[in-house]
C-alpha cells in the first residue's frame, strides 16, 4: 500500500514520519519550506505528549521523501488530506487532476464540514472522516514534535482496518469508528479552545491555567452543546469527561482543575494551531470551528453570542487588528463580565 499525505504541514508530517517509520510506503506533498527541510535534514518525528515512554524517530534524508508536486498522488492508495479547511476545495481540485480514482481519501482535518466538502467536489470517489485529537509543533531542521496526547480515529474500512493492523500500538496508531459524526462534533468541542488559545498569546499550558480564559472556552462549549441538542447530535465519549461536563470541568477553580490538566499530557511548548497561523499572518479555520457552532445556532433560532465575539475578534486579527488580551480582558470582551 502507498500512502501521500497531501498537506506536510505540522499534522500531515508528524503522521507522514510516523507512518513511514512503521514500514508504510509514504510520500509526502507539501509546501516548498517543509520540501526543503526533509531533504536536507531528513524527518525526526518525537513524542512529549505523554502516550507512552518519550521517543524519537528519525528518518535520515533520502529515506522518506517530500515534494512540492501533486503528481506525487498518481500511484497512491490512500490520500490522507491534512491541509488546512480552508485549502480543501483547491486540495479536491489538485486529487482531480492527479489521483487514482480508486484512491481511498481520509480527511484529518478540523472540524466537522470536510469530509463532505470532499465527497461533494469528488463524486463517485471513497472518502472516509479522520479525527486528529493532538497538536504537533514544528521546531525547524525536519522536526515535528508531538505535543498533546490522544490517537488517531478514521472511518472504518478495509484500507483503514488495513493500517490500523499494520501500524499496531506504534506512533501513529489508528483507531475507527463506524460512525465519525459523533466523534467529530465531540472534538469540535475541543477545538473551540483553539482561537482563545491564540488570542491569549500563551501556551497551552499557561493559557488554560488561567480560569478566565477557561470561563470563555466554557461559554463557547455552552452554546455548541445547545446547538448540538437541537440538531440531534450527539458527540462522542473521548477523554475521561463526558462531552456535556466539559464547561463544568473548566469552571472549576484552579486548584481543582489542575489535576485535569496534568492529565492531558500537554508539552510546555504547545501552542493551538491558530496560535501558528497568527504567528505566520495566515488565515485561520476559524470559519469551521467556532464559525460551524454559529451557524448551527442560528439554523435552530439561537444566538451564539461568545463563538460569535470570538469569530469577530479573530477575523479582525486576520485583518491585521490583532492583540493580545489577558483572561480577565478576554472575559470581559466576550462575556461581559
Amino acid at each position: 500500500m502507498k500512502v501521500a499525505v497531501f498537506g506536510a504541514g505540522a499534522v500531515g508530517g508528524w503522521i507522514g514520519g510516523a507512518w513511514a517509520s512503521a514500514a508504510i510506503d509514504v510520500v509526502l506533498i507539501g509546501r516548498k519550506p517543509a520540501a526543503d527541510e526533509i531533504t536536507a535534514h531528513g524527518l525526526t518525528i518525537s513524542d512529549g505528549s505523554g502516550d507512552g515512554p518519550a521517543r524519537s524517530i528519525h528518518l535520515p534524508a533520502g529515506t522518506i521523501t517530500c515534494t512540492t508536486d501533486a503528481a506525487a498522488l498518481a500511484d497512491a492508495d490512500a490520500i490522507l488530506v491534512t491541509v488546512k479547511s480552508i485549502h480543501t476545495d483547491a486540495a479536491a481540485a489538485a486529487i482531480v487532476r492527479h489521483a487514482g480514482k480508486d484512491a481511498v481519501l481520509i480527511s484529518f482535518q478540523n472540524g466537522v464540514s470536510n469530509a463532505d466538502r470532499l465527497r461533494a467536489a469528488l463524486p463517485g470517489r471513497t472518502v472516509l472522516a479522520g479525527m486528529v485529537p493532538f497538536n504537533v509543533v514544528r521546531l525547524g531542521n525536519g522536526r515535528w514534535h508531538k505535543a498533546t496526547a490522544g490517537d488517531l480515529m478514521a472511518e472504518e474500512h478495509e484500507i483503514t482496518r488495513a493500517l490500523a493492523d499494520k501500524l499496531g500500538t506504534r506512533p501513529g496508531r489508528l483507531k475507527l469508528a463506524a460512525d465519525m459524526v459523533p466523534v467529530l462534533w465531540s472534538k469540535l468541542l475541543l477545538n473551540l479552545n483553539n482561537a482563545v488559545n491564540a488570542l491569549s498569546g500563551k501556551t497551552l499550558m499557561e493559557e488554560l491555567s488561567d480560569r478566565d480564559y477557561r470561563k470563555v472556552v466554557a461559554a463557547t462549549q455552552d452554546e455548541a452543546l445547545a446547538a448540538m441538542k437541537l440538531a440531534g447530535i450527539e458527540p462522542a465519549a473521548m477523554g475521561m469527561v463526558p462531552p456535556g461536563r466539559l464547561p463544568d470541568v473548566l469552571r472549576l477553580p484552579n486548584a481543582l482543575f489542575k489535576p485535569f490538566l496534568k492529565l492531558q499530557g500537554i508539552d510546555a511548548e504547545a501552542r493551538s494551531s491558530m496560535a501558528d497561523d497568527f504567528a505566520a499572518g495566515r488565515r485561520t479555520e476559524i470559519d469551521f470551528l467556532n464559525g460551524e457552532v454559529v451557524a448551527l445556532a442560528r439554523k435552530h433560532g439561537r444566538n451564539p453570542r461568545a463563538n460569535a465575539a470570538i469569530v469577530q475578534l479573530v477575523k479582525e486579527a486576520e485583518a491585521g487588528v490583532e492583540r493580545r488580551f489577558s483572561g480577565a480582558e478576554l472575559k470581559a470582551r466576550v462575556l461581559g463580565e
